[in-house]
């Protein structure tokens, strides 16, 4: 059972999927010292197919060489991101310098069905999307027997 915070105050839910518990977990954002931080998280879609979840994070700003996916040996994919820019600008009276610095991480805990030998990132257009192949054994069949009317 999950408690979910609604206008009624808090109601039990039951936890029936990946994308249930992906939809009922808050996701705060500590800094280093503890206190909560108005640092930037990606916006993310997750989606169920017959033989895959797709997880999608909204990367603007970010090349495919400034984001990391992972797996551990706990089931957890983390996807981190970190970028540095820097713009000059130099003229014969002034000279302008502009540093930009950001970084994200997000993390999901995966259901035992996923296929963690399959997993595939593919980053296009400020859209990382992260598909996640389930195993045979998982994918539901849909079974039809034809029984023969005597």
């Amino acid at each position: 059972m999950s408690l979910i915070r609604t206008s009624g105050g808090l109601r039990a839910f039951p936890r029936t999927s990946f994308i249930d518990d992906f939809f009922n977990t808050e996701w705060p954002v500590f800094d280093w010292d503890g206190k909560l931080s108005d640092s930037w998280v990606p916006a993310a879609n997750v989606k169920e197919g017959e033989k895959e979840f797709a997880v999608e994070l909204s990367v603007p700003g970010y090349a495919k060489k400034d984001i990391h996916v992972e797996v551990d040996s706990n089931n957890v994919l983390r996807i981190t991101g970190e970028r540095q820019e820097e713009a000059r600008e130099e003229s014969e009276n002034y000279t302008r310098r502009e540093f930009s610095y950001g970084s994200f991480s997000r993390s999901f805990q995966l259901p035992e069905a996923i296929n963690d030998d399959k997993i595939s990132a593919k980053c296009k257009d400020g859209v990382l999307k992260v598909e996640l192949p389930k195993k045979e054994t998982a994918i539901l069949k849909e079974k039809v027997k034809e029984i023969e009317v005597a």
